[in-house]
């Protein structure tokens, strides 16, 4: 046995704890990160990224990396039962919004060893086949028995799942509910019948299915519901094929097969003193519109830079760390709320619903295709769904919607680079000189004007090193507007 001690242990290497594992090496933080498994997982299970993921992983400088090992999608082609209405490009809805305007389809078992091989390049490591227990609060921190050794840092994070030990030790409450319906997911080679490179969505009257393509020829993802004429839900892969058929496609084999239950549960806090919760350990929703994993990603890369934050910086105290509970937990209840509605509505078995399903799908689909492109709810429905319209509650005081505090940096196509130096900075984008901006003791940068984005000329914004606008103010009032936000 020995005993050992670090800054931050992270529990579970799932996604969640392995974007967190590589961004507080990055950081320079010490950290020792265990999971009882063997080594990242072997099944594909959540599968998609978001623009704003992919942006995360730009910014680890992974982000060319990924995309290589991805399938985009680069539409949603809707339909009902076999038949397809068209497409929806996904291209035209972020355009000038993100360098990333689709959906990048990358499975987490990929995802997964991708990160680790990155964490290993960084210098890190993880302890594979090491279960922790006896975790404790101390003066120091926490103490936890990680295998057969014994523990001491100042933070502990869980990432370990919708059962996560750390959680459980907490007493923390994990609230919600759980779809009555029992779902099947599959993986198909050699599939048949589907909109090329879109992910296909074919409601019924009384099932539906949810096709997302996968890297390599004829390879997808089937999402589909196990009805009660399946009896006690004890489902195969046999028994699926035929009702795939319904929707008009056919495939060669199964790759991967397995039915769940679909949960909406939020824990009730994301941090217990020097105890952290995130991804799936502190909340689980629907898969539909592959929310999950990138959420729990940008849970990481959120609290990665304030533990760094905290634990580098003299000036910096702890109740920062508050922010991450304040800042991520309120995208997470909005997230559960809007996913448990939209799959209520989509699973419901009511005679209405049903009704609903078979007249008006058929009729709307078809006038959605041929407006959203050119619509501004398509803009910023792509804007909801891709992740990169979410707020932070900083400055703007209560009620208000700041278009640029508190949300993540506008694209401008040249200003995400400098992000990569992971320092707060400063930008201006135009109407100002670097001769007219205050030396605060942070990095500078002036960009040309912006027209079609919220920055506006002549004022300053202050970065966060995640990327998020922490202020704004004009070059003389700076001096004293943003020393604050940084101390």
């Amino acid at each position: 046995m020995a005993h050992l001690t670090c800054d931050v242990l992270v529990v579970g290497a799932g996604p969640t704890g392995l974007m967190l594992a590589n961004w507080l090496v990055k950081l320079g933080v010490d950290v020792i990160v265990a999971d009882s498994k063997d080594g990242p997982t072997r099944e594909s299970r959540a599968l998609g990224l978001q623009a704003r993921s992919l942006e995360i992983y730009d910014q680890l400088g992974i982000g060319e990396l990924v995309l290589a090992a991805a399938h985009r999608a680069e539409a949603v082609a809707p339909g009902f039962l076999d038949r397809s209405f068209g497409r929806v490009p996904l291209g035209p809805l972020g355009q000038g919004l993100t360098p990333f305007p689709y959906l990048e389809i990358l499975e987490q078992s990929r995802n997964e060893e991708i990160l680790y091989e990155n964490l290993q390049k960084l210098g890190g490591e993880v302890r594979w086949r090491n279960t922790v227990t006896g975790l404790t609060r101390t003066a120091y921190g926490v103490e936890a028995t990680v295998g057969h050794d014994t523990v001491q840092a100042r933070f502990c994070v869980g990432c370990d799942g919708a059962g996560s030990a750390v959680r459980k030790a907490r007493r923390i409450d994990f609230a919600g509910v759980t779809n009555p319906n029992r779902f099947y997911v599959l993986d198909a080679a050699a599939a048949a019948g589907l909109v090329e490179n879109a992910v296909n969505v074919r409601p019924g009257t009384d099932d539906f299915l949810i096709a997302f393509p996968m890297k390599g020829d004829g390879n997808w993802r089937f999402i589909g519901l196990v009805n009660d004429e399946d009896g006690d839900g004890e489902l195969t892969e046999k028994d699926v094929r035929p009702r795939v058929q319904r929707f008009g496609i056919t495939y060669r084999q199964a790759r991967w097969f397995a039915t769940y239950k679909v949960h909406h549960r939020i824990a009730a806090v994301f941090r217990d003193g020097p105890f952290f919760l995130a991804g799936d350990a502190a909340h689980v929703h629907s898969p539909i519109g592959g929310q999950g994993m990138n959420t729990g990603l940008q849970d990481a890369h959120n609290l990665a830079f304030k533990l760094a934050d905290v634990l580098h910086q003299g000036s910096r105290k702890d109740d920062w760390l508050d922010r991450y509970e304040a800042e991520r937990r309120p995208v997470a209840e909005h997230l559960v709320a809007t996913t448990d509605r939209l799959f209520g509505r989509i699973t419901s078995r009511k005679r209405r619903a049903r009704i609903l399903r078979r007249i008006a799908f058929p009729l709307l689909a078809p006038v959605v295709i041929r407006t959203l492109p050119r619509t501004a709810c398509g803009s910023r429905l792509f804007q909801y769904v891709s992740q990169i319209r979410i707020r932070y509650p900083m400055t703007s005081g209560p009620g208000r919607r700041d278009p640029v505090v508190g949300r993540r940096l506008p694209w401008t196509g040249e200003n995400f680079a400098v992000l990569r130096s992971l320092r707060w900075q400063i930008h201006a984008y135009g109407g100002v000189t670097a001769a007219e901006i205050p030396a605060i003791g942070v990095a500078v940068h002036v960009f040309p004007a912006a027209p079609g984005t919220p920055l506006r000329s002549g004022r300053l914004y202050l970065v966060r090193p995640d990327g998020f606008v922490a202020a704004e103010s004009t070059p003389t009032d700076a001096v004293h507007a943003f020393p604050p936000m940084m101390a």
